[in-house]
């Protein structure tokens, strides 16, 4: 135990003597009032640091305070500040619901937990988030292709009724056309996608409908990724007026650079056309192997057939004229470049 004030090169013992008061005297008067002073002393310095900086929690004040030359620990910090009410209490920012699963419409099991996706156009995920705007909300529908990590239907509206999950659906429907019975739909458990205009459209295509379980996220990760990037890399630091301008705004996101430029860690930090692309040859591949007495043609014959007109012995896409030979030839140099794109893609 020290005095505040400095003693120089006498002892206690001695000034004590000088005094003509005992030694425990001293220390008795010393613990009734030194403590106290201290604690003023230190709680003054709290109270200025936390009122010059509104945002620090206790530890950077309890660092803040060291640099200043007085050495608090921070548990002594957090106490003061909780007796002054002084700690920094950030109110959690209010995030509107965007599912609604206690409705009496029917749900389905979950057909997409254990799918292993080889094309395009086998399984498509939906989902629902929130979109602030500078004094209102809105809310963004997207439909996804599991496979290419490609956004084919969105849609960005003021309410959050089935017809903005509708409205995204139909998007994706007139644009890539499914095969009826080979695609599964899978989405949450909201309201948007269980109700019967919904499950009626994915009817009419011969889709097959698939939930996620009960809070469980990870059961649609995919969509849930997408949303993760689209507010990270677009929609936070952006402050949209309105609704148009949030539609232009995100629209431009998920169409040109989404969509086209973007590099996707799940396809192996390949672009969203990439998987599309493969998809659509290891689909050509299938159909060509369902054709009876027809052996299974390479990916690189099959993309010639479609791209070059060059036609492979075995490929079921049929030709009237044999193709000369510079056309032969253009068609070897093209399945040169064609498996120097493959190996590309394999590395």
């Amino acid at each position: 135990m020290t005095s505040l004030l400095p003693q120089g090169e006498h002892t206690i013992i001695r000034l004590c003597a000088l005094a003509g008061v005992s030694r425990a005297g001293y220390y008795r008067h010393w613990a009734a009032s030194a403590p106290r002073q201290e604690e003023t002393c230190v709680r003054d310095a709290v109270q200025r640091v936390a009122l010059a900086n509104r945002f620090y929690g206790y530890r950077r004040v309890a660092i803040e305070l060291e640099r200043d030359g007085l050495v608090v620990n921070h548990k002594r910090v957090l106490r003061l500040m909780r007796e002054d009410n002084l700690l920094c209490l950030r109110r959690q920012a209010f995030v509107p619901a965007t599912t609604d699963s206690q409705h009496g419409w029917r749900v389905v099991p979950n057909l997409a937990r254990d799918m292993e996706l080889t094309a395009i156009d086998q399984l498509w995920v939906a989902d629902i988030t929130y979109i602030r705007l500078q004094e209102e909300f809105a809310f963004l529908a997207i439909v996804l292709d599991a496979f290419s990590r490609r956004v084919i239907g969105w849609a960005l509206e003021k309410h959050l009724q089935a017809s903005l999950a509708i409205a995204a659906l139909t998007m994706a429907l007139t644009a890539r056309q499914p095969t009826r019975g080979s695609l599964i739909h899978h989405s949450d458990r909201g309201v948007q996608y269980a109700c019967n205009d919904y499950t009626a459209l994915l009817e009419a295509y011969d889709v097959q409908a698939s939930m996620s379980r009960i809070g469980n996220p990870y059961d649609n990760a995919k969509a849930e990724s997408f949303m993760k990037t689209l507010k990270s890399e677009q929609v936070d630091g952006t402050s949209y007026r309105d609704v148009d301008q949030a539609r232009r705004s995100i629209g431009a996101f998920i169409e040109d650079v989404y969509n086209r430029k973007r590099l996707h860690s799940a396809l192996g930090t390949r672009l969203s056309t990439t998987g599309r692309i493969r998809g659509k040859l290891v689909a050509a591949c299938g159909r060509a192997s369902a054709v009876p007495g027809i052996g299974q043609p390479s990916l690189s014959l099959i993309f010639l057939s479609h791209h070059r007109g060059a036609v492979h012995p075995n490929s079921p896409i049929e030709s009237d004229t044999k193709a000369p030979r510079a056309k032969r030839l253009t068609a070897a140099l093209a399945l040169g470049l064609w498996c120097l794109f493959r190996w590309c893609l394999s590395l």
